[in-house]
């Protein structure tokens, strides 16, 4: 960090009286600084062309080519260099001026050669300040975030610990401080390494009694949904499949211009941590194996072939019916851009509808592209690759259209999802049959071979509530960042899948989820 600061930085000096600058340049030059002087824009702007510099001294009152017409020719050529404009004029249509060009600072004439240096500083080192300062302060919540880890003894407290390792996360990535964020990535496989056995201990007892355990995908509707819905006149509820508490974060800062946050919190996804399990019993009200013993004509199995979700809507209705909801609703399901954007333009008929529930599709899209086209798996091979291909295309969907149009017509929001994903890093040989499901991150069958200490299984899934078809079937669940290889060819399917974004186990970003609760603004 010290040779960071310590980097002597290359400045272009514009001002029509150059000369008087004199003392300025000997100051600077004492504190590192190399200082290239010019006494007007064209001499600038040819300077720039030929040479590199971090930063550009700019004079707002020169003849010739003035201030603010060498600030646009620089900025057409060079948009992400700093710029400070120099001004002897304190008028606020200046300033104002001054800020809609996009500089990095300005000052007022006469300055001293403080001043400048102050300037300086704050302009090149705030990079570098803030990196610093975010780096200091998780130093500092290391050791208990990780003495929390060991302790941790209850879903709430695993919450906790969830909520402060993605705020860091998310602090590091935006300070680019990249060795921090490494040990950071660390301290979360080490929390999904205890997750994992607080899992195996308790998910027994959350599944079978729900005064003791936190809500479910099953009761998402009932303890969370409903309550909130009933309170207001129309709401949208936006199912995002996939989508983490890192996304979400990443996603909230725009969505918070259109919307105010009511409620955050999250629950807990039901094992398997996928569409078939997770969000058939998010609309059902019902866990899987309840699902295929009251409507079987609702349920597919692993096993069988065709679109698992297919009854959403369906199962929706028989939920909401069991739950007395007597109101009207709508369910939709957008899976292309063409239905979103038939969604904009549908919004406005849909006020007079208490509850819309929207299924949003894409965040799962993308999570599958990563693994099957080569652009995404460049793009994306971590977090942090991940997390700014789904910044960009949130601001650039309709979803982004859709949620500003439901803040002008003050429609209530709820944006939520079924279950998260993991980047996967470490393969485990699992011995299966031809009817073994296919999924990475757990398996369902019977004849499963696999190394027991590095897994979680249940081999009684009725207790359980999820359905069998036989008494040898069993369910074995990958723990921490591991993903299900088949020993032929298991090298080449270990590096296919390798760094890929899969769901279905067990780990704090696919079981904890997020669960917003929005009112306009």
């Amino acid at each position: 960090m010290e040779k960071l600061f310590n980097k002597k930085f290359k400045i272009l000096w514009i001002d029509d009286e150059i000369d008087l600058l004199k003392s300025h340049f000997i100051f600077l030059k004492s504190r590192g600084y190399i200082i290239q002087p010019c006494s007007n824009g064209r001499e600038g702007i040819t300077v720039l062309e030929n040479d590199k510099f971090d930063l550009v001294l700019l004079d707002e009152n020169m003849p010739g080519l003035n201030g603010f017409e060498t600030l646009s020719i620089i900025k057409k050529t060079k948009p992400n260099l700093p710029v400070i404009m120099v001004t002897k004029n304190e008028e606020e249509k200046i300033i104002d001026d001054a800020i809609g060009s996009k500089v990095s600072d300005y000052l007022i004439k006469p300055v001293n050669p403080n001043q400048i240096l102050h300037s300086l500083k704050k302009t090149l080192n705030q990079k570098n300040l803030v990196s610093e300062k975010a780096s200091n302060q998780y130093q500092k919540d290391f050791r208990k975030i990780s003495l929390d880890i060991l302790s941790a003894g209850s879903f709430f407290e695993w919450v906790d610990i969830y909520k402060k390792i993605i705020y860091w996360k998310i602090e590091l990535i935006e300070s680019e401080n990249n060795s921090m964020l490494n040990i950071l990535e660390n301290q979360l496989k080490e929390a999904n390494l205890v997750f994992g056995k607080f899992i195996k201990n308790n998910y027994l007892k959350w599944i079978n009694s729900e005064d003791n355990s936190p809500t479910l995908s099953h009761n998402v509707f009932k303890n969370k949904i409903i309550p909130f819905v009933n309170n207001n006149n129309s709401t949208l509820l936006i199912l995002i499949d996939n989508l983490r508490l890192d996304q979400w974060k990443i996603l909230e800062p725009i969505i918070s211009k259109y919307y105010n946050i009511h409620q955050e919190e999250l629950y807990a996804s039901i094992l398997p941590t996928t569409t078939q399990y997770a969000r058939n019993s998010f609309f059902a009200g019902l866990t899987p194996n309840q699902i295929k013993n009251k409507f079987p004509d609702l349920w597919i199995d692993d096993i069988q072939k065709g679109n698992k979700n297919k009854y959403e809507n369906e199962l929706l209705s028989k939920q909401l019916e069991s739950l007395n909801f007597k109101d009207d609703f709508k369910y939709f399901k957008i899976t292309s851009l063409t239905d979103a954007k038939r969604m904009v333009l549908k919004l406005k008929e849909l006020k007079k509808i208490k509850l819309n529930t929207i299924v949003y599709n894409f965040v799962d899209i993308l999570s599958h592209a990563k693994t099957e086209m080569n652009l995404i798996k460049e793009l994306a091979f971590e977090d942090k690759g991940y997390l700014s291909l789904t910044f960009s295309w949130f601001k650039n969907s309709p979803l982004y259209e859709l949620i500003r149009k439901a803040s002008e017509l003050k429609f209530k929001l709820i944006i939520t999802t079924d279950h998260g994903t993991i980047n996967v890093t470490n393969p485990l040989e699992i011995i299966g049959n031809k009817e073994t499901s296919l999924n990475l991150r757990y398996k369902y069958g019977k004849g499963l071979k696999f190394h027991q200490k590095k897994v979680f299984e249940i081999s009684d899934p009725l207790n359980y509530k999820l359905p069998k078809d036989s008494h040898e079937d069993k369910y074995v669940f990958a723990l921490e960042n591991s993903y299900f290889i088949y020993p032929n060819k298991f090298n080449e399917y270990a590096k296919h899948f390798m760094n890929t974004y899969q769901h279905g186990g067990v780990s704090l970003q696919e079981m904890l989820i997020p669960l917003i609760k929005l009112s306009p603004r």
